[in-house]
């Protein structure tokens, strides 16, 4: 089984809403910094949500503050992100990441500071 499973991708009109979910292990879960990233091919990774355990603090890319909410579930072990007026250029494929608790109040926001990553999936939006 992969430790962390995204799901609820899919293919949207601009202005339309997509909700996405990971589903992680106890042990990924438990992990006190988790994200979402998106990454469209030939470019690089880009940052687009995190959240720390206590969930006090969110932070989000430059490109999707406003639009976008990142949420967790610690009972269930879920990580959500509901995006909403979607844009072409949200087009990509989105991974959810876990990472240490000293990522999450960092100023910027980078992948290879998460551990671990799931497979993604894909969202498409079109004009």
């Amino acid at each position: 089984q992969e430790r962390l499973v995204e799901s609820g991708g899919g293919s949207v009109q601009s202005g339309g809403s997509l909700k996405l979910t990971c589903q992680a292990s106890l042990y990924d879960y438990s992990r006190d910094c988790m994200a979402w990233f998106r990454q469209v091919s030939g470019k690089e990774r880009e940052g687009v949500a995190r959240i720390s355990r206590a969930a006090g603090s969110p932070y989000y890319g430059d490109h999707v503050k406003g639009r976008f909410t990142i949420s967790r579930d610690n009972v269930k072990n879920v990580l959500y992100l509901e995006m909403t007026d979607l844009k072409p250029e949200d087009s990509a494929m989105y991974y959810c990441a876990s990472g240490h608790a000293m990522v999450c109040p960092r100023s910027d926001f980078r992948p290879t500071d998460f551990e671990t990553w799931g497979q993604g999936t894909r969202v498409t939006v079109s004009s």
